[in-house]
């Protein structure tokens, strides 16, 4: 439903003039193909708390235990970039369904591993779900939005991934006391089988995919079911009639990874593919990492680490609600000069505790008040802009190769850290992130255009004069 949304496939959306029941039919879909992201975080979150029982009951070395993580964060990077053209073939439903078939098996197989190798194999192929689902929601949920909604709507992304990660938090202390890993790791079953059962049974498959396939009488069905029949005649018309308007203007029509390469496409592309790597080099997995070593210094117990985890969670999660709120009026482009502000400042002053030997609860006011910033700006508003910077034919590719760059970031950031902090201290540490952040400010004042509540024509054209390029004629005024 990209063309309800408005670019080239989400051109002015069918959906901006949808009924109070429409739109709750969208949020029921939307919930449910953001399960994805849930399970993203689940799955990513829920090894912390395994591994304490894993490494006794397979006796793994630090190489080993470090595998059992890291092997799920390669495996995603392999996914994100396959799951663009798997969606473009087969539909963004299809996808989704496969992904949550993907699930299951690397679930069972994990759940039942009787050594370290079955287990590392259970959590490659939980990798390559995690990675296509997170690059798959992004655009399933961009195709169904209304303008009016879309960043809400694309925000449940990033609120399901906080809420996966704090779920797998709980999940860790309920089965802690008993060590019951395999429990913690088969709880991931249940959302991924509700993910199978909805895309078979619920979701619609994308009104975007259906048109650029030819299936215009599908499409049609689909937009009526939430607008009425004429709005839904009207719309597709509109659309169409773009559709001939890009023809006239000679405009190419690659898919996949072809359209990335074209010329109009690959200011889009710088931007998604910095933010995701600008996402994860500003350092938030390192602070999440080393909380429980911050909080230990306050004087406080921290002797069961996946209690404070959850206090962390919530926080993440709290703030992430906030945007939510936020992001369809304050806008994209003010939540991440906002955030990155904060982060840029916050993660100095974590630095200068550290350096400066100050009060180590000033430390961790000053990583709360970093993990808050990330959430309520760069965190959430990454995965809403790479579902609208992107046009129809590139919007599967542009966001698998943002994605996959986002989990190649993090890994990298993940081995780095502690060799850079063991070579120059942990303050000048979080001194380098907090340049990182500044240069990613700047880069957002300067490349990044706002998207609430614009369609793909205008969001192009904007694109376009802040890399020095002609906009096509009349694309300001699209939509």
């Amino acid at each position: 439903m990209q063309a309800f949304s408005g670019a080239p496939g989400r051109r002015e959306g069918p959906l901006a003039e949808v009924p109070p029941a429409g739109l709750r039919k969208i949020w029921t879909w939307g919930i449910l193909i953001a399960l994805g992201g849930f399970l993203f975080g689940f799955d990513t979150g829920v090894i912390s708390g395994a591994l304490l029982f894993i490494r006794s009951d397979f006796d793994l070395d630090s190489f080993q235990q470090g595998s059992v993580v890291s092997v799920l964060v390669l495996g995603a990077m392999v996914g994100a970039l396959t799951s663009g053209r798997i969606a473009d073939r087969f539909g963004r439903k299809r996808a989704l369904e496969a992904e949550g078939l993907v699930f299951l098996v690397g679930t069972v197989i994990a759940v039942f591993a009787p050594g370290y190798g079955t287990l590392l194999a259970g959590r490659l192929i939980l990798g390559l779900a995690v990675g296509a689902a997170s690059a798959t929601v992004p655009i399933y949920l961009s195709e169904i939005a209304p303008k009016d909604i879309r960043g809400r709507l694309l925000t449940l992304n990033q609120l399901m991934i906080t809420v996966g990660i704090l779920v797998a938090y709980l999940v860790n202390l309920a089965f802690s006391g008993a060590g019951n890993w395999r429990a913690m790791i088969a709880i991931g079953a249940v959302p991924a089988f509700v993910i199978v059962v909805a895309a078979v049974l619920i979701l619609p498959e994308s009104g975007t995919w259906l048109l650029e396939h030819g299936r215009r009488r599908q499409c049609r069905e689909l937009i009526a079911s939430v607008t009425g029949t004429a709005t839904a005649d009207r719309l597709i018309e509109r659309y169409e009639r773009r559709t001939r308007e890009e023809a006239e203007r000679h405009e190419p029509h690659e898919t996949g990874a072809r359209a990335l390469a074209a010329p109009r496409v690959r200011p889009a592309l710088v931007v998604g593919l910095a933010l995701a790597a600008l996402q994860q080099f500003a350092g938030i997995n390192t602070i999440i990492y080393y909380a429980p070593t911050i909080i230990e210094q306050t004087g406080l117990t921290a002797s069961n680490a996946i209690f404070y985890s959850i206090a962390i969670g919530v926080i993440n999660l709290l703030m992430t609600i906030v945007a939510i709120r936020a992001i369809d009026r304050a806008g994209r482009r003010r939540l991440m000069l906002a955030s990155l502000a904060v982060m840029t400042v916050t993660m100095a002053l974590l630095g200068l505790s550290f350096v400066a030997d100050w009060p180590s609860g000033l430390s961790l006011v000053f990583m709360v008040l970093y993990i808050a910033g990330y959430a309520a700006g760069l965190g959430p508003v990454f995965w809403t802009m790479i579902g609208e910077i992107f046009p129809a034919r590139a919007h599967a590719a542009g966001s698998g190769a943002s994605t996959a760059v986002n989990w190649a970031s993090n890994f990298a950031v993940s081995l780095a850290f502690l060799p850079i902090a063991n070579a120059i201290g942990q303050g000048e540490t979080f001194w380098i992130f907090g340049v990182i952040s500044l240069l990613g400010l700047l880069f957002v004042l300067r490349y990044v255009p706002e998207t609430k509540g614009r369609e793909y024509e205008r969001i192009d054209a904007d694109l376009q004069r802040r890399f020095g390029r002609r906009p096509p004629e009349n694309a300001a005024a699209g939509g």
